[in-house]
């Protein structure tokens, strides 16, 4: 595989109802009640040993999620153990002081649930789902695999060497490949620019005393939240929290050390070549975190760039127009901290330049003559009237809350979101467009043909030029 790198110069309220969160304000002696704040459709608490806890009572069906969140992702790892979040979260329903790995596995799917754990760039999930006749069994499991995890030889071995090959099956996907080398070049060494499941180097150098260590300084109370929605009340969520997790002490926390270095000062284009009828085109650059208060304006100027499928504008002159791709969109990825504007799509290799050019142009469109108010109220309409019906199930309500809490918007964000929607105005659009858009210092990575494919053509242009 050749890679080239060339840095260059550029030019030119209705539904509050169908989520209730509620609190009762006494929990147990054993975790005393710290603080509760108030909120339209509810109550969140966190409780003195630093747990959050939040529920959403939906009775009508016998069936209840319930999540622990901690923040645990690979946010939170050394770089030289990359892997290490998600190994860790990976390996708890594996084996407990209590119960073995088939054990946990056999008990949970005769009651027909599902218990996994998994980890992501800003958090670790462990996710149970029973009937409400079966909630105890699962509750007890859900606490064993969180507290008391023995992180075995075998599982971790058995465990590592699955998520190896996974690692090596993906670099047979160019479009794996791609998202990959888009945010390896535009993080580098930060958390965010590495695989979550890391690397087979990264996950050589982790042992178990790394597993054993992680969990215990980042899944702590005061590191976590736990979610119930479904055919629960409150009083059974106390009788719960205080039965399985009454052993859960807060601990101090490592400080979090981890900032973006500078973006790059000029275009970037990655070409990694690969013999293929198809580009993997992905451009971009280094966006915002996910409570900025611009956050909603430019998430609106996204529907309309490249959002909303067939009616946005990336989809009508590169798909409807000109039939270069099947697909292709824009997204703001924002975390804890600044993510990504990425745009992507897929296209035969003859017309992914011209395919570019015209994300070009239609990303410069925006920045400068910003959007239309029929485009505005259309895609508004879209937003609101879309958002209830991503909360249609438990997951999705515990989700929901999970994010919540997890990026400080508030318990009463599900009734404010179609407020903040509405409000966003075509002037604020064209002001985040002008301040966060980078058309002429965006990252490009190309997976494709070199002898189909055209890009630059070492252009005279290029600030930098070099050959990997």
């Amino acid at each position: 595989m050749r890679r080239k790198r060339i840095c260059h110069t550029g030019s030119g309220g209705g539904w509050g109802a169908y989520l209730l969160v509620l609190f009762v304000p006494s929990l147990l002696s054993v975790f005393f009640l710290a603080r509760a704040e108030a909120a339209p459709l509810g109550r969140r608490a966190e409780l003195r040993n630093g747990l959050t806890l939040l529920i959403a009572e939906r009775p009508s069906l016998p069936i209840v999620t319930i999540q622990i969140v901690v923040k645990a992702g690979s946010l939170q790892e050394p770089k030289d153990k990359a892997g290490l979040a998600n190994l860790t979260a990976e390996l708890l329903p594996l084996g407990t002081r209590n119960r073995t790995a088939p054990e946990i596995n056999e008990t949970i799917e005769f009651v027909g649930g599902t218990l996994h754990a998994y980890a992501v760039q800003d958090r670790a999930t462990i996710s149970l789902t029973v009937l409400k006749r079966d909630l105890n069994l699962g509750l007890e499991l859900l606490s064993d695999v969180l507290l008391h995890p023995v992180f075995s030889d075998a599982e971790i071995e058995r465990k590592t060497r699955q998520i190896k090959g996974d690692i090596r099956e993906k670099r047979e996907y160019p479009g794996s490949v791609a998202r990959e080398v888009f945010a390896a070049t535009l993080f580098g060494d930060h958390p965010y620019g590495r695989p979550v499941e890391g690397t087979e180097e990264t996950l050589d150098s982790v042992t178990r005393d790394d597993l054993v260590e992680f969990h215990k300084h980042y899944y702590v109370p005061n590191n976590s939240m736990l979610i119930a929605a479904g055919d629960i009340t409150l009083k059974e969520f106390q009788g719960y929290v205080n039965k399985y997790f009454r052993a859960w002490r807060r601990k101090e926390l490592p400080t979090l050390q981890s900032s973006l270095g500078e973006p790059p000062s000029c275009p970037q284009l990655v070409m990694i070549d690969r013999a293929i009828t198809q580009s993997h085109i992905l451009w971009g650059h280094v966006g915002i975190e996910r409570n900025n208060p611009d956050y909603y304006p430019l998430f609106v100027m996204h529907q309309i760039l490249g959002g909303r499928g067939m009616t946005s504008r990336l989809m009508r002159t590169i798909r409807h127009e000109r039939g270069w791709a099947y697909h292709v969109y824009s997204s703001p990825r924002a975390g804890l901290l600044p993510g990504s504007f990425v745009v992507g799509l897929q296209t035969k290799n003859e017309t992914a330049a011209p395919a570019v050019t015209e994300i070009m142009n239609q990303v410069r469109a925006i920045v400068e003559a910003g959007v239309t108010e029929e485009e505005l109220e259309e895609t508004k309409g879209y937003l609101t009237g879309s958002f209830p019906l991503g909360i249609e199930t438990n997951y999705d309500v515990v989700s929901l809350l999970g994010t919540i809490e997890l990026y400080g918007l508030g318990m009463d964000y599900p009734d404010r979101y179609p407020e903040i929607i509405r409000a966003v105005t075509r002037e604020d659009i064209q002001r985040v467009a002008r301040k966060y858009l980078h058309p002429d210092k965006g990252t490009l990575v190309v997976v494709g043909d070199p002898d189909k494919t055209w890009f630059l053509e070492e252009d005279k242009r290029a600030c930098q030029t070099g050959h990997h």
